[in-house]
């Protein structure tokens, strides 16, 4: 039987070696809670191995994280650290590699007052404005990871006695990073190949738009002209291939700007700045929000979609069966990570410039010009279930089915 060390030592090898890719000579930075410390440790070992030059983690706290919204003035929040973020911008453009463990506690900033979230959600995507870029434009290799911790795994598990919160958590993410398979790494390579042959017939395609109906949604996106569709993997400018999300089961591309038309309602809650947002409608005007109500988290939602003009509309198009192991695990995550895995999703804000073709060399404004959104936001909310159906609709007005009833239809 393998112990839970073993388990833990082979996710930080697949991290290192299918997440990011790690190249000889690469630095590598590490974005981490200081519960994840473990799963950090092993990750930096692993990377060495492979022949890293360098491993910079940038700790985080939940608990300093409160105290800090709580006690800080307003005015903290309303001003960027610039050294922050310069600090990413230098090492991506010295290639490094970049890792992130997300295990916060969904509801840590539930309390707190939504300005100062607001406030530090705008300065912060302001001054990250071209270290986004690169990262949207796959310039360099990123993953995002999930790390169990105890508020994580109370939120997820509350039925729990308190001493298997965690551990239970840990056991899923193993199970759905597919660390439970005999050879992790070749089992994501399959898996890669799968999903990409899915957006391999989608590009194919090239539909104008996509039709979705379901309980509480009827919704038309439109497609910009020579729009990908990308499947797990992807490849930065050298040509090394990386995994950005872990897990993942989404096929991805981006809307046309302003051609989305209709409502859409929400199906899982969104883990949104330390707070939960749920059953919510959006409303859509050629492609502009003009509507959005929420039964919870109505007031951060809408300070969402006010960060800046760009978050006024859509960004990512994700196509994610029901049938999914996420999906079918029957578990409520409360991290966009892996609940966006369960679910057809949709992206307020920026859309990622590798799907249109020749998009990662546009500048802004050309992107701008072919349909493709920009925002210092990017924030992903799941729309699926097994009601879903989803039409292709072709440049002469033909519906295709592409979804029935949550699934493939092709």
């Amino acid at each position: 039987m393998t112990t839970f060390n073993e388990k833990l030592e082979k996710y930080a090898e697949l991290i290192v070696k299918v997440g990011v890719n790690v190249q000889p000579n690469q630095k590598v930075f590490i974005n981490s809670s200081v519960e994840s410390a473990p799963l950090s440790r092993l990750i930096t070992k692993k990377a060495y191995e492979v022949g890293a030059s360098d491993v910079i983690i940038n700790w985080a706290d939940d608990e300093i994280t409160l105290l800090r919204y709580q006690h800080s003035p307003i005015e903290i929040f309303e001003k960027a650290a610039l050294h922050r973020a310069a600090e990413r911008i230098e090492y991506a453009r010295e290639n490094a590699a970049f890792i992130s463990i997300v295990s916060e506690n969904p509801d840590l900033l539930k309390d707190v007052d939504g300005q100062k979230i607001a406030a530090n959600q705008k300065v912060t995507g302001q001054a990250l404005e071209e270290f986004r870029q690169m990262i949207q434009s796959n310039a360099v290799s990123w993953t995002v990871v999930g790390g169990a911790s105890a508020g994580w795994a109370a939120k997820v598990f509350p039925d729990l006695p308190e001493d298997e919160q965690v551990p239970a958590l840990w056991e899923t993410i193993f199970e759905t990073t597919r660390i439970n398979t005999a050879d992790p790494v070749q089992t994501w390579k399959n898996h890669d190949e799968s999903l990409n042959s899915k957006a391999a017939y989608l590009n194919e395609q090239q539909y104008k738009a996509l039709h979705y109906t379901a309980p509480g949604t009827d919704l038309t996106i439109g497609l910009p002209e020579n729009h990908v569709w990308v499947g797990a993997g992807s490849q930065n400018k050298q040509g090394k291939e990386f995994m950005a999300n872990m897990p993942t089961e989404e096929v991805f591309s981006c809307a046309e700007k302003h051609s989305v038309n209709g409502y859409v309602s929400s199906t899982k809650p969104l883990s949104y700045a330390g707070n939960i947002i749920d059953d919510f409608k959006i409303t859509f005007q050629d492609g502009r929000i003009v509507d959005v109500v929420a039964r919870e988290g109505e007031a951060i939602l809408k300070d969402l979609v006010a960060t800046d003009e760009g978050s006024h509309y859509l960004g990512e198009v994700a196509l994610v069966p029901d049938p999914s192991p996420i999906s079918q695990s029957g578990i409520l995550f409360y991290k966009t990570l892996f609940d966006e895995n369960a679910s057809n999703h949709l992206a307020i804000g920026s859309a990622y410039a590798f799907n249109i073709k020749g998009g990662e060399e546009m500048s802004r404004e050309e992107l701008e010009k072919a349909g493709v959104n920009s925002s210092m936001t990017h924030v992903d909310f799941m729309i699926g279930s097994d009601k879903m159906n989803i039409d292709g609709i072709t440049a002469s007005g033909e519906k295709v089915p592409v979804f029935r009833n949550g699934d493939w239809a092709f």
